[in-house]
């Protein structure tokens, strides 16, 4: 493991979730990060419920997961400067998430080709080896990802951005300028 790429991913770490609104608004923690890994959780709660009677978290949430912890093991399997678009998500759902439990998405990238990032993923509610839902992904480094990026880093730099750690504290490498 790269001391300078663990260094980079540890002051970036704040911005993977807050970064995203939607991730923010689904309540997502970011519990590590590690070149090209990532381990993403989605606490419980009733208002990201599927089914009142049954209290099980909505597949939505499940996908969205896995998606964010995918993205954010790839971001890191690329060196993490760029920031990425899916370009392909795969999901099986293999049971439902048990109600009252936080899901946890641990996701890997495996293989990095050019500017296209491979990662397989498993969310599971406290059992890895019972798995709610595992996934296969592809991300890519492409001009509207990037776009979007600065316009988060613009954002954070205006304080308009939901995060407590400003990108402006964080190294010119790490905002892709130098």
């Amino acid at each position: 493991m790269s001391e300078d790429l663990q260094a980079r991913l540890d002051q970036l770490a704040p911005l993977l979730v807050e970064g995203s609104p939607h991730a923010v608004d689904l309540g997502f923690k970011l519990e590590a990060i590690r070149p090209g890994e990532a381990v993403v959780r989605a606490p419980y709660r009733e208002d990201l419920i599927g089914d009142p009677e049954t209290g099980v978290m909505h597949g939505g949430v499940v996908t969205a997961l896995l998606d964010h912890a995918s993205g954010t093991a790839g971001f890191a399997g690329l060196g993490g400067t760029q920031a990425l678009a899916t370009l392909d998500l795969r999901l099986d759902y293999m049971r439902p998430a048990t109600p009252g439990r936080d899901v946890i998405a641990e996701a890997r990238t495996i293989k990095v080709s050019g500017l296209i990032a491979f990662v397989e993923a498993v969310a599971h509610d406290g059992d890895r080896d019972d798995p709610v839902a595992t996934a296969h992904a592809a991300f890519m480094v492409n001009k509207v990802s990037q776009d979007a990026a600065e316009k988060v880093r613009a954002n954070v730099e205006a304080g308009i951005e939901r995060g407590e750690t400003p990108i402006s504290r964080l190294p010119d490498s790490s905002r892709g300028t130098s």
